[in-house]
């Protein structure tokens, strides 16, 4: 296993953690509680912002500029009348 493979699976496991810190917020029974999901889902996805951007310097993360027409066409499929 080398450090790409460690990163994404750290990166994948940010993502799980991320989810479910969500839910928790959502389905949260007081203020208090809400709250301390919340923070903790803020805390988490700054990790998951960070470690992106350290697998974006190792190139090990890239993502490609999607084409106006592309974005058009999905803007134009969704688009309520």
């Amino acid at each position: 296993m080398n450090d790409k493979n460690l990163m994404e699976g750290i990166l994948l496991l940010e993502k799980g953690v991320c989810d479910l810190y969500m839910h928790g917020a959502l389905e949260s029974p007081s203020d208090n509680v809400h709250r301390t999901f919340s923070d903790a889902l803020n805390e988490s996805l700054s990790m998951q912002d960070t470690l992106y951007e350290k697998m974006q310097e190792q190139g090990w993360y890239t993502t490609e500029n999607a084409q106006r027409s592309s974005i058009e066409n999905v803007r134009s499929k969704y688009q309520t009348v």
